[in-house]
């Protein structure tokens, strides 16, 4: 594969990625503090991506490093794939740069907050209350944000899942948990402060997909 059609597979996928999530350049220029005039390049294959980009690309859209890696012409071996989908510090590392640029939030963001959230979420969403909790707000939540937010795709799914039951309970029960932390306004970062607050979400959903993967 030439240079050029790399470059253009990457920025086919990122444009498809802002079509899904409703998401401007500027906008993502704002969750990645990368400037607009080097998306719009990247995006019209006209400059390369580096990791960094990727990196902070895949944080902000909420989709895996390995798919974005792949795209731009990046080799990725089943065995650096698993690394990526499975090691969040780099994520995490890239929140926290976003974190402390923005000013918004000034509390330290690691892995192990999300974690512990999303086993008192998976608590709760075995109770009637919980359920209830899923069933009725989802897609409020969704209409609310206009589509926006990181991993929309992967939460639709799961919820169609948690709709139809067609899982063990323990399954549902951890799918259901990723669900409540995206619905529940108050998480790791609080959602109001957008488009920070659902970076988390991310995280979360990417730790339960892990998970579920894993169970597999």
């Amino acid at each position: 594969m030439s240079e050029d059609q790399k470059n253009s597979n990457i920025g086919l996928v990122l444009k498809d990625l802002l079509k899904q999530q409703s998401l401007s350049m500027r906008k993502l220029s704002e969750l990645t503090e990368i400037d607009t005039a080097t998306i719009s390049r990247i995006i019209n294959g006209k400059r390369k991506a580096t990791p960094e980009h990727l990196n902070k690309f895949a944080v902000s859209l909420g989709v895996p490093f390995a798919a974005l890696f792949r795209a731009a012409g990046y080799p990725i071996d089943q065995k650096t794939e698993k690394s990526y989908s499975d090691d969040l510090n780099a994520t995490v590392d890239n929140i926290e740069k976003i974190l402390e640029s923005s000013n918004l939030y000034n509390k330290k963001f690691t892995i192990e907050s999300v974690e512990k959230q999303l086993v008192k979420y998976e608590q709760f969403a075995q109770t009637e209350e919980g359920e209830e909790t899923i069933l009725n707000n989802f897609e409020k939540k969704l209409q609310k944000l206009g589509g926006i937010g990181p991993f929309i795709s992967h939460l639709k799914v799961m919820f169609e899942q948690f709709c139809t039951k067609k899982a063990s309970s323990h399954h549902l029960a951890v799918i259901g948990s990723a669900l409540l932390y995206f619905i529940m306004p108050v998480d790791v970062i609080p959602d109001y402060i957008f488009p920070i607050g659902y970076l988390d979400d991310a995280v979360a959903v990417q730790l339960v997909s892990n998970l579920l993967s894993m169970k597999k």
